[in-house]
C-alpha cells in the first residue's frame, strides 16, 4: 500500500480523499492555488503546497508543477479527483512515466472511452446498447451528411466527439437545419451524430475493476434532474425501473470493463427511454455522485479506488453487492437559485444538517470566502434511509436544518422540488427541470 498520496484537486472531493486516506493510515500532501488557501482541506492537510495563482492553468491544471510537487514531497501516486485532469490521458501518462501511480484508469483506457465515437464503437463490441446513430465520426460531404440524417430519423443531435456536460451539442429537428448545425459544431471539434430522445431519463451504472480481470457493478443512479445537463440532484436506486432490466444492463458494464481491461472506478451513463437504455458516454473517474452509491452499498469508492491502484484484488465478488435503501444526494452551489448566477463571497454563517442517515461532504465552514474562480458546487448534503419515501422525508428535514448565510445558495430550490408533486411520484425526464423552472419564474 502506498505511504504518501498527492491529492491534485481541490473542494470537497479534495476533502474526501484526504479522510479516506487518513483512514487508510496513509500520509497525503494537497496542492492548492492562491484563491483556496482558507479551504478546510489545506488547514487539515498533512502536508499542502501552494501550487500557483487562482488561475487553473496555473494551478490545478498545471501538469509539471503537480508532478514536481510529487516530486519533492515523496509522494508515491496521484490522486486526480474529478474535474480538471481527472480524464486528461496525457496526464496519466505523465504521471505513470514520472514513476508515480495514476490513481484512475491507464491512459489507453482514458483516451478510447474519452472520445464518444470511440466509446461507443468499444461499447458496440462488447453488447452495449448504443444511441442509434453513427458509430464514427462525421464526414465532410454534404450529401452523405443528409443520407446520415435521414437513415437516424429526426429529431437528431449533433456532439463534439471530446465534449462534454453539454458542450458542443445542437438538437436539430429539421433536414434543412442540419448542415449548419454540423458546421457549427465542427468548428469546436470532431462529430458525430445520433438519435435525439426526446423523453429520456439520465442513469448511470457505477463500475469498479482491479488489474486482475475482476469487475463489478455497483448499482444505478438516476441523475435525471438537470439544468443545462448539469446534474443537481442524484438518487439510488433508480425508482420504478424493473431490477430484472437494470441487472442486465448492469452485467453488461461489467463485462465490457474486463473486454477493454479497465481499471479503478468508472460510470456508463445511458438514456433510459420505453423500457431501453443506450449508452451516451463513460466517465473515466470517480463522480461527483459517487455518494449515494457508497450509501445504499456500503462500499467505498474512494478506499477501492486507492486499492486497486495499489494493486490490489476486489475484496468482494459481484454476488457480494446488495443494494440496500434509498439514497438522495443535493448539490449545494453558490449561486442565485432561480437566475443561477454565481455568487461567491465571505460565508458569515455555516450550520449544516445532522441526524442519523444524514452526510454532508464539504470543504467550507464560517468565515470561509468562497472564490469567484471555479465552479460554484461548495458542497453536497447526502441522505439514507429505508425507503424512497423516508429519504425524501429525511432529506426535506436536512434542507430545513441547512443555514448558509452571506452568500445565496441553491437550497430554496431544492427544498422546493422535494415537495414537487412529479419528483415525489419518481422517473422525471431529463427535461423536467428545464420546464418546471419556466413555470416558476421568479
Amino acid at each position: 500500500m502506498f505511504k504518501k498520496i498527492l491529492i491534485a484537486n481541490r473542494g470537497e472531493i479534495a476533502l474526501r480523499i484526504q479522510r479516506a486516506c487518513r483512514e487508510m493510515g496513509i500520509k497525503s500532501v494537497v496542492v492548492y492555488s492562491e484563491a483556496d488557501r482558507e479551504a478546510k482541506y489545506v488547514k487539515l492537510a498533512d502536508e499542502a503546497v501552494c501550487i500557483g495563482p487562482a488561475a487553473s492553468s496555473l494551478s490545478y491544471l498545471n501538469m509539471p508543477a503537480i508532478i514536481a510537487t510529487a516530486e519533492v514531497t515523496d509522494a508515491e501516486a496521484i490522486h486526480p479527483g474529478y474535474g480538471f485532469l481527472s480524464e486528461n490521458a496525457d496526464f496519466a501518462e505523465r504521471v505513470e512515466n514520472s514513476g508515480f501511480t495514476f490513481i484512475g484508469p491507464t491512459p489507453e483506457s482514458i483516451r478510447t472511452m474519452g472520445d464518444k465515437v470511440s466509446a461507443k464503437q468499444a461499447m458496440i463490441k462488447s453488447g452495449v446498447p448504443c444511441v442509434p446513430g453513427s458509430e464514427g465520426a462525421l464526414p465532410d460531404d454534404p450529401k452523405e451528411i443528409i443520407r446520415q440524417g435521414r437513415a437516424v430519423g429526426y429529431p437528431v443531435i449533433i456532439k463534439a466527439a471530446g465534449g462534454g456536460g453539454g458542450r458542443g451539442m445542437r438538437v436539430v429537428h429539421t433536414e434543412a437545419a442540419l448542415i449548419h448545425a454540423v458546421t457549427t459544431t465542427r468548428a469546436e471539434a470532431a462529430v458525430y451524430m445520433e438519435k435525439f430522445l426526446e423523453n429520456p431519463r439520465h442513469i448511470e451504472i457505477q463500475v469498479m475493476a482491479d488489474t486482475h480481470r475482476n469487475a463489478v457493478w455497483l448499482g444505478e443512479r438516476d441523475c435525471s434532474m438537470q439544468r443545462r445537463h448539469q446534474k443537481i440532484i442524484e438518487e439510488a436506486p433508480a425508482p420504478g425501473i424493473p431490477r430484472r432490466v437494470i441487472e442486465r444492463i448492469g452485467e453488461r458494464c461489467a463485462a465490457a470493463c474486463k473486454k477493454i481491461g479497465y481499471r479503478g472506478a468508472g460510470t456508463f451513463e445511458f438514456l433510459y427511454e420505453n423500457g431501453e437504455f443506450f449508452f451516451i458516454e463513460m466517465n473515466t473517474r470517480v463522480q461527483v455522485e459517487h455518494p449515494v452509491t457508497e450509501l445504499v452499498t456500503g462500499i467505498d469508492i474512494v478506499q477501492m479506488q486507492i486499492r486497486v491502484a495499489a494493486g490490489e484484488k476486489l475484496p468482494f465478488a459481484q454476488r457480494n453487492v446488495m443494494m440496500r435503501g434509498h439514497a438522495l444526494e443535493v448539490r449545494i452551489n453558490a449561486e442565485d437559485p432561480y437566475k443561477f448566477t454565481p455568487s461567491p463571497g465571505r460565508i458569515t454563517l455555516w450550520h449544516p444538517p445532522g441526524g442519523p442517515g444524514v452526510r454532508v461532504d464539504s470543504h467550507v465552514y464560517t468565515n470561509y470566502f468562497v472564490p469567484p474562480n471555479y465552479d460554484s458546487m461548495i458542497g453536497k448534503i447526502i441522505v439514507h434511509a429505508d425507503t424512497r419515501e423516508q429519504a425524501l422525508a429525511r432529506m426535506r428535514t436536512a434542507l430545513s436544518e441547512t443555514v448558509i448565510e452571506g452568500i445565496q445558495t441553491n437550497i430554496p430550490l431544492h427544498r422546493e422540488l422535494m415537495v414537487d408533486a412529479k419528483f415525489i411520484e419518481g422517473g422525471t425526464n431529463i427535461h423536467y427541470l428545464e420546464g418546471w423552472l419556466g413555470q416558476h419564474r421568479r
